[in-house]
């Protein structure tokens, strides 16, 4: 058996934060996301079963957008593709939690294959996040 043909492989992505503290309420409480383990320079969290983690890395580099759709999609970004529900759920918790977005809840290639929602939003530290969910969960690959 590969690697890659276990069940439900689970990714792992650290990535660079400026504020530990800052990064912790954002996450945890903006987010609601479980914290695991922690050092005075990282900071694990469980982002839907898959190993999350902030690391102290003060400095970043300027970021990169590019077009698609008629937004300016910046450039690394990660997230999760969600159930329509759970969307509506936490682009309804990121309104109440005050939080700007670099692109707002919108419908992406509508009555198309591949239709999605889609919104775009920096944690404190600068990094962009994408959270989306699509209208049919089969065509996540669509071409």
């Amino acid at each position: 058996m590969s690697i890659l043909d276990s069940p439900i492989p689970r990714f792992h992505l650290a990535m660079p934060v400026d504020d530990l503290a800052a990064a912790q309420h954002f996450y945890g409480e903006v987010l609601g996301l479980e914290q695991g383990r922690s050092a005075d320079t990282w900071l694990d969290w469980n982002l839907h079963g898959h190993q999350f983690v902030t690391h102290l890395a003060p400095g970043r580099a300027s970021r990169i957008h590019n077009p698609v759709d008629g937004h300016d999609v910046p450039v690394p970004h990660f997230g999760l593709i969600l159930t329509v529900p759970a969307f509506q759920e936490l682009a309804n918790r990121l309104r109440a939690a005050g939080i700007d977005f670099v692109i707002e809840p919108y419908v992406r290639f509508e009555g198309e294959a591949g239709e999605q929602r889609t919104m775009f939003l920096l944690d404190p530290a600068g990094n962009a996040l994408e959270f989306k969910a699509f209208a049919d969960d089969s065509q996540v690959f669509a071409t």
